[in-house]
């Protein structure tokens, strides 16, 4: 691996366990000024503040969002865009992420319905350059024709076609189980990442999702809304971090959402 990827890499990992918790907060292109992102000065704040070690950001908010001091944080740009449930196009190059001082970029793969091929293609070209830059690409596998998130063939072919075009990390739904989650991670020749998907009602079912992935062998979760839109954010992000880094259990993570709110060190008044 060259260096310069390597070095990257680390920048969105955490050092000790080589584990990740990153939280995208690009739902804007596809979803508008949701809760929780509406202020996204304050949500890069907090998330950072409670440990994360990876955000996902648009082209455009970069700049307009750095925050020049606190608790560094990796940066993924995301290359993809466009409405919630349609096929993404690429509205970002590689090139534009480095000026920005990207930690990595990422790109969302179609599996199973007519626009895959066109995804195929983008994600090939961006692969591509990437690695001419030694610039880590994540992929996010988004299964089209799935019935809920148990379509297990359909998620680990997204999976396996995105490391065979030059991945270096998949992120993908939790396909109902462990057992199921373990059997793409062994079909996958690259690190996986399970998202965290709709908001849920209940914080504990997040968790548990988190804790079974981590014992199916993930190498981290990529939390949004299950994050920037729950009550206290910051704490969130905390507890998923005692399960990913620390091995706390999901009765452990869940004492840190009961603990004082977390807000944010640099932006006042808080959005939350």
């Amino acid at each position: 691996m060259l260096l310069g990827k390597r070095v990257r890499m680390e920048r969105m990992s955490d050092r000790n366990t080589r584990k990740t918790v990153i939280v995208p907060l690009s739902h804007g292109v596809g979803m508008g000024p949701i809760e929780g992102i509406v202020d996204i000065q304050n949500a890069i704040d907090m998330v950072s503040l409670a440990g994360a070690n990876a955000i996902v950001l648009n082209k455009g908010v970069v700049p307009r969002a750095h925050r020049g001091k606190g608790r560094d944080i990796g940066l993924v740009v995301h290359l993809t865009g466009g409405s919630e449930q349609s096929a993404k196009v690429q509205v970002c190059s590689v090139e534009e992420a480095l000026r920005m001082g990207a930690d990595g970029v990422r790109a969302r793969l179609h599996v199973g319905g007519k626009e895959e091929n066109r995804t195929l293609e983008t994600l090939g070209n961006i692969t591509r350059v990437a690695m001419d830059w030694g610039m880590p690409v994540l992929v996010t596998v988004f299964p089209v024709n799935n019935s809920g998130n148990g379509n297990v063939e359909l998620i680990s072919r997204g999976a396996r076609i995105a490391a065979e075009l030059g991945a270096d990390m998949v992120s993908v739904p939790y396909p109902g189980s462990k057992e199921r989650l373990r059997d793409i991670v062994a079909s996958t020749p690259a690190p996986v990442i399970v998202l965290g998907g709709e908001k849920m009602d209940d914080p504990t079912h997040l968790l548990s999702m988190v804790n079974d992935a981590m014992s199916a062998g993930v190498h981290g979760v990529s939390v949004g809304r299950n994050v920037f839109q729950y009550e206290k954010p910051g704490n969130m992000v905390k507890a998923i971090g005692e399960i990913v880094h620390r091995g706390a259990s999901v009765a452990q993570a869940n004492k840190v959402l009961e603990e004082e709110r977390l807000t944010s060190s640099i932006y006042s008044p808080p959005i939350w």
